[in-house]
């Protein structure tokens, strides 16, 4: 047997750590099935949380399972013994230890050297716990303070210690994701809501299940075709850095690209897990005849993503229930206030908290406000155009997917390397083309300003001297283009 592990995973290039993971991930398409025959509410919520424990156990061995109930006895205290706080609580004291395992075990590293633990599965874990807490303690407030999504998933009851660990652990989203609502995971369990009446629902879950898996073995195959072509470990190689400009530009394109399928594969296998249990259902279409829908099992949407024509389109394609999930944005901002530079830029700092404290992440999350701010400088400048004035729109939609496609291919490399040094030189390769551009449109869309957006038969006006922007967002873009400025320099 070991044998055959050995060879198995030499063949696919992974190690044999790796490769048991990767036979628990998929062994949870066929125990999600099961959940479906499993009689009554309780045994659904038994049945969850042991299969959830059972492959944590299986992939990472027994310390992910401590791990996983130290993290959910810190949510369930305090939802019995603070409710009012327990969401504020919660969510520090989860980061909290979820920083201090990936600081124990760096699991970045591990990872370039074939190890692997739970700390993927933490997070997504650490999100639930939160989730879970935060509206329990929107449960106290009243309804006309709440917003439609906290009126939504707020808790009036404490769920049970079996109704916890079963949200908690559910095997078809314990590993990767995607993130759900507790309340959604009763209603599941108990067949109610939109889970009342099955229909039809039963069979179609099974052609789609089967589209997912069919989709996860294309987005698989594709990685191990592309990797051995377009490693990410080429940036610290010399004969990467005697390449030209437009070479190492395609590289890093090319490298991006290549690790994308590694996630699509593994939201792929994720996605027909969850609907193969049911879970994923999210109603029916206004077609004729009506269609199943799973949007609650899709955690990426490939064509979105790769064809995206604005940086602003990327949460809502990528790791999408993640992107819903960061109460942190909605509950920075007033009420009838729109979100601003600071609350954009405190989300993707906790989402690189999230990931890890690597620079890398760290560095991305923070430039992807960067890069997110500058897509909607040309947003604007394409929705001031008039209708009539099509050839121009178009151009400005070119121009968005074009800058989407060079600053995120090339932003996405401090993903991928992690540590300050080689993010630093890839960055410095290409001239910080990724984080210059960015600040450049910026800076441009404090000059080049429309006063409004343009209606039929106007005159598209832009107001040079119309020069508003906000403070904080001021002050970040000049402290960046100092820093890159003075580290091209030191090329």
């Amino acid at each position: 047997m070991a044998a055959d592990m050995e060879s198995m995973a030499a063949a696919i290039g992974v190690s044999i750590p790796v490769l048991r993971f990767l036979f628990c991930f998929v062994a949870t398409i066929p125990v999600s099935f099961v959940w479906r025959v499993v009689p009554g509410t309780l045994p659904c919520h038994l049945y969850a949380a042991l299969s959830g424990a059972v492959l944590s156990h299986l992939s990472f061995g027994a310390s992910s399972n401590l791990h996983f109930l130290i993290l959910m006895a810190m949510g369930y205290a305090s939802m019995l013994l603070v409710r009012r706080y327990a969401g504020l609580i919660t969510f520090f004291t989860g980061f909290a230890y979820l920083i201090g395992c990936h600081v124990y075990y760096m699991s970045g590293d591990a990872l370039k050297e074939g190890g692997i633990d739970a700390t993927g599965a933490l997070m997504v874990l650490t999100l639930k716990v939160i989730s879970c807490t935060i509206n329990y303690s929107d449960g106290l407030l009243k309804e006309e303070d709440l917003r439609e999504a906290q009126k939504k998933n707020r808790l009036i009851h404490c769920p049970s210690l079996f109704e916890y660990m079963g949200y908690c652990l559910c095997c078809g989203s314990h590993f990767v994701g995607p993130v759900y609502e507790v309340n959604d995971y009763l209603e599941w369990t108990e067949h109610k809501g939109i889970w009342a009446a099955s229909g039809d629902r039963q069979v179609a879950s099974l052609g789609a299940a089967l589209r997912a898996l069919l989709q996860a073995a294309i987005c698989m195959g594709l990685y191990l075709q592309l990797l051995p072509h377009y490693p990410p470990f080429q940036f610290i190689e010399p004969v990467y850095y005697e390449w030209g400009f437009w070479q190492i530009l395609f590289y890093q394109y090319m490298s991006g690209f290549t690790e994308r399928w590694k996630y699509y594969f593994m939201w792929s296998v994720s996605e027909a897990s969850i609907i193969i249990s049911g879970f994923g259902f999210s109603g029916w279409s206004d077609s004729s005849p009506p269609k199943a829908l799973w949007a609650r099992a899709k955690n990426v949407d490939i064509l979105g993503m790769e064809f995206a024509t604005s940086v602003v389109q990327l949460p809502l394609v990528w790791n999408i229930h993640v992107s819903t999930w960061l109460h942190v944005y909605e509950r920075l901002i007033q009420k009838g206030k729109k979100p601003g530079f600071f609350e954009l830029l405190a989300t993707q700092t906790v989402s690189a908290v999230w990931h890890g404290l690597y620079p890398g992440y760290i560095i991305f999350f923070v430039q992807s406000a960067l890069m997110i701010a500058g897509s909607r400088v040309i947003y604007r400048w394409q929705q001031a155009v008039s209708s009539e004035k099509l050839l121009y729109r178009k151009m400005l939609i070119l121009v968005n997917f074009a800058y989407t496609l060079l600053v995120v291919n090339c932003s996405c490399i401090a993903f991928m390397v992690l540590s300050l040094k080689e993010t630093l030189a890839a960055y410095q390769s290409v001239y910080f083309v990724g984080t210059i551009v960015p600040i450049i449109f910026i800076l441009l869309g404090y000059v080049i300003k429309p006063a409004r957006p343009a209606r039929r038969g106007e005159r598209c006006n832009f107001w040079l001297w119309d020069f508003h922007p906000d403070p904080e967002s001021r002050i970040f873009v000049f402290m960046n283009a100092a820093l890159f400025l003075h580290l091209s320099s030191c090329r």
